[in-house]
């Protein structure tokens, strides 16, 4: 039946984009039926079919010049296509068809009416003219697969976005009171979903973009000549402090001047500041940065009073307002006071390094002191083994002391990790299989949402939730500030406490680290 091959035709031509170079032996049997073609949008999507592989087709250009007799009698979305498809018939075979677009156009900007096509016209004749090659990375662009987002939106949320189509939740994504403060509104809702409507089917695909969003790992610089010796009393397996250790001893500054600070009881120095224009949108696109602390491991001891020679050192790791914080314990337990202090890690993985001196004038017998003492990124690079390994010495009037401990991996986890739908689709697909791990998170007593919620406040960003045969999914991003991206699925069975955990990444030497820092939050 004629109006069935039509019909068939345009969901072919959708097909083809969305399953590219999959299903081109039918071509010719769509090429066979192309006279009874009648409809517009048929003869539009065959037009598209012909020129989009008309390397494939070795009559393309007798089939593309039979639509060219009825060109003026053609619909405007034929003109178009028509158009568009013997200009790349001619970037994939100008030996043989430079008359054919010759042709088509001087039809499209002499003798048309149409300002679409005209223009149209112009741009292509201009392209061919003066930059063949610009023309070619133009025209034969390689173009996104058909995808679909709505499946990605947690149902309710989905129903709930529909009631304020007209408003900007539709364009944000977000409920009306995630981003407008003050009252809140009566809340549209539709009809509670049957479990039949649920969508079961897989998640929507798209191509990757042209930017490589995940970062290297290594990208660094871990050569060079050695450094210096250090002052006596440094271990002779490790240079600690990479040529600093001189300035340690001698008491010169260890890291470039600032304000004096890092003493805290508990104070922390603020972060960048902002204007209020800024945080009113941050807050409505949902990437302002937060002040709220994130999870802080329980302080271990990393250097004990034996070892200190009096001096004992708990600590752990924190971020907050956008900077990483060395949180630390001081405590004296010798008989006389302690002076001169200055503190200076080693080369490690994420360029960790104090953002300013430790000052701390006297550290009297018996005293316990708190400090915080901001950090920055900007330091020195090198790999270590474990990854998060941190080596510092601190130095006081006594001696200087040599210590390591762990960071966990979520201080590095930036405010900038919340990832696209597509862009986070795109990503999974382009990194492959090889690159997944695969882990169980034991005895957890979180929802989904409660999951959400706890890693949110640790800069791991939900991208979007959706159920899947009875399993709820959660799909987060994670940038770290090295420029590294981290893609996480999470499958929640109800009654069920373990969570299965799928991570994606480049670089899978953080993917332990991951796993480390996703069951420590989801079980405090």
């Amino acid at each position: 039946v004629n109006y069935v091959v039509q019909e068939a035709i345009v969901v072919i031509k959708d097909i083809f984009r969305k399953y590219p170079n999959k299903y081109e032996s039918i071509i010719a049997t769509l090429c066979e039926n192309l006279d009874t073609l009648d409809e517009p949008e048929a003869r539009a999507s065959m037009i598209w079919i012909i020129g989009e592989y008309a390397e494939r087709i070795d009559n393309a250009d007798e089939l593309l010049e039979s639509f060219l007799d009825n060109f003026h009698d053609e619909n405007s979305q034929v003109q178009l296509q028509l158009l568009t498809a013997i200009v790349k018939l001619f970037l994939k075979r100008p030996t043989d068809t430079q008359e054919l677009v010759q042709q088509v156009l001087s039809l499209a900007t002499q003798d048309s009416e149409n300002p679409d096509l005209r223009d149209r016209g112009f741009i292509y004749w201009r392209l061919l003219s003066t930059d063949p090659a610009a023309a070619k990375d133009v025209v034969l662009a390689e173009k996104p697969l058909i995808a679909e987002e709505t499946d990605l939106l947690e149902p309710t949320l989905l129903d709930e976005l529909i009631c304020h189509i007209s408003s900007l939740a539709s364009v944000y994504h977000k409920p009306p009171t995630a981003f407008v403060e003050g009252k809140v509104g009566l809340k549209k809702i539709l009809p509670t979903r049957t479990d039949g409507d649920t969508d079961s089917e897989g998640q929507a695909q798209v191509i990757p973009g042209p930017d490589n969003l995940i970062g290297d790992l290594l990208d660094i610089n871990i050569g060079g000549g050695g450094a210096p010796e250090g002052g006596a009393g440094a271990p002779p397996t490790t240079d600690l402090l990479g040529g600093g250790l001189d300035q340690l001893i001698g008491g010169g500054p260890v890291a470039p001047g600032g304000a004096a600070g890092g003493l805290a009881p508990g104070a922390a120095p603020a972060a960048g500041g902002g204007s209020g224009m800024n945080s009113l949108l941050g807050d409505i696109f949902g990437t302002g940065p937060t002040a709220h602390t994130g999870y802080v491991p329980a302080k271990q001891v990393w250097l004990t009073a034996q070892k200190g020679k009096g001096l004992e050192v708990t600590g752990s790791w924190s971020r907050r307002n956008n900077i990483v914080h060395m949180e630390m314990t001081l405590c004296n337990k010798a008989l006389s006071g302690m002076t001169g202090f200055a503190i200076q890690l080693n080369k490690n993985s994420f360029g960790l390094n104090p953002a300013q001196p430790l000052n701390i004038p006297t550290l009297n017998a018996n005293q316990t002191l708190d400090i915080s003492l901001p950090m920055n990124t900007t330091g020195a690079v090198q790999k270590m083994d474990p990854l998060t390994n941190i080596q510092v010495a601190i130095k006081n009037n006594v001696d200087v002391f040599y210590f390591a401990c762990m960071a966990p991996l979520h201080i590095f986890f930036t405010e900038e990790g919340n990832m696209e739908k597509k862009t986070f689709l795109a990503t999974w697909k382009d990194i492959p299989a090889t690159n997944e791990l695969q882990y169980t998170i034991e005895n957890v007593e979180c929802t989904s949402d409660g999951i959400s919620t706890k890693m949110a406040q640790n800069n791991a960003f939900t991208v979007a939730k959706r159920t899947l045969e009875g399993q709820d999914m959660i799909y987060q991003s994670i940038k770290l500030t090295n420029g590294i991206w981290a893609l996480v699925e999470l499958k929640l069975q109800p009654g069920n406490p373990a969570v299965q955990l799928s991570f994606k990444s480049r670089v899978t030497d953080i993917g332990q680290g991951i796993f480390q820092i996703y069951d420590a939050i989801l079980h405090n």
